[in-house]
């Protein structure tokens, strides 16, 4: 799944919570190449990671942790590295169809430029929770899927579709075309707590410090914000999300 590349055909995906989320997946064989393992830790966790890779004979080795710390750049891998396939995106319009065939109403979330890895990875898990169909990001100038973001989502990342797209704003045209309401946020607009969120959906997170780009700006249907009393004007990429996420959530439940 993710970045810190050994060649072009493996990457790698470190700590628990992500590791056992690709080993518990159906196509855990075809998508592992190798587990690796501390040398000398016992634990649960490692127990547990045994007890998957033997019953799909997937190839472990004893690793020194120094060994493990290269591979995860220094990561929190407690103890677990696995080399996996590349992630595989997934196109937009395939989404759509299986949604469609389903007869369900999209419920997309557009990242514009997000940059941070822990901010990817924290919002796929939250994407996750509410139930998002499929998250969009831009080929350039953006975070794809690397080892941070898989263990940031602690595993989320194994049960969403990720779609990345050549131009976000041809791609929201499209989207709209589809008769899909597309919602951003910015300081100034509609109190969040009034959004109505049911039916064919999709909402813009902009950048972490410029926010919308303006030509996707431009693209939106409606302009949410979250008010905002104390001292401090602006919430944290990941958590603002959540905080219109959820909002999303309950007004698609009621």
């Amino acid at each position: 799944m993710n970045s810190t590349f050994n060649n072009q055909q493996s990457e790698i995906v470190f700590g628990y919570h992500a590791s056992m989320a690709i080993l518990q997946a159906d196509n855990a064989p075809q998508k592992v190449n190798k587990i690796f393992l501390q040398k000398g830790l016992h634990s649960e966790k490692i127990a547990q990671v045994v007890e998957l890779a033997r019953a799909q004979h997937l190839v472990i080795q004893d690793t020194p942790k120094t060994k493990l710390d290269e591979l995860s750049q220094h990561g929190n891998h407690q103890g677990i590295v696995l080399t996996v396939t590349p992630y595989e995106y997934v196109e937009l319009d395939h989404i759509l169809s299986d949604l469609q065939k389903k007869q369900q109403d999209p419920f997309f979330l557009i990242l514009d430029n997000i940059n941070d890895p822990h901010n990817f990875g924290s919002i796929l898990r939250t994407a996750d929770a509410v139930g998002v169909n499929g998250i969009i990001i831009p080929k350039r100038r953006a975070v794809g899927v690397t080892s941070v973001v898989a263990k940031a989502s602690t595993g989320a990342i194994e049960h969403l579709p990720i779609a990345r797209v050549t131009n976000l704003v041809q791609t929201i045209e499209w989207l709209k075309q589809k008769n899909i309401w597309i919602f951003g946020t910015d300081m100034n607009g509609t109190d969040y707590r009034q959004w109505n969120a049911q039916g064919a959906i999709a909402l813009v997170i902009g950048n972490e410090g410029k926010g919308m780009s303006p030509l996707v700006k431009r693209q939106v249907d409606q302009i949410l914000t979250i008010p905002m009393v104390g001292h401090v004007q602006s919430l944290n990429a990941s958590v603002a999300t959540g905080v219109l996420l959820y909002q999303a959530f309950t007004s698609r439940e009621s």
